[in-house]
């Protein structure tokens, strides 16, 4: 018997083309923590060509989906991945799909001011 939810239905979405990061020694960043995990770098690279859920992640990446679970907060938290879409399992269960927030993450060193031309 055919579900009555959607499964997997194209994700519209597209992500910003360019974060900055500004280390500047007055305000900390989490950003450069949370990329130095191994794990949060697989995923990023799980969802570069298509958003996921956290379950697919898990698959490509061969972790735990704990493990998927716990750095996806933080790499939203960073604002590097974001909710895309939310798809539903043949049970009728919520599942979100994740998508990059970035095309490309520029870290900077100090202010945009104090840099000299």
């Amino acid at each position: 018997m055919a579900s009555v939810f959607p499964h997997h239905p194209p994700v519209d979405y597209a992500p910003r083309e360019q974060t900055n990061v500004v280390v500047n020694g007055t305000e900390p960043t989490d950003v450069l923590q949370i990329l130095s995990s191994e794990a949060a770098q697989e995923i990023l690279g799980a969802v570069r060509n298509e958003p996921r859920t956290a379950s697919d992640i898990a698959d490509a990446v061969d972790r735990s989906l704990q493990s998927v679970s716990y750095h996806l907060d933080r790499l939203c938290e960073a604002d590097l991945i974001e909710p895309a879409e939310t798809w539903y399992s043949e049970k009728g269960t919520e599942m979100t799909v994740y998508a990059l927030a970035t095309e490309r993450l520029v870290v900077q060193f100090g202010d945009s001011a104090d840099r000299s031309v």
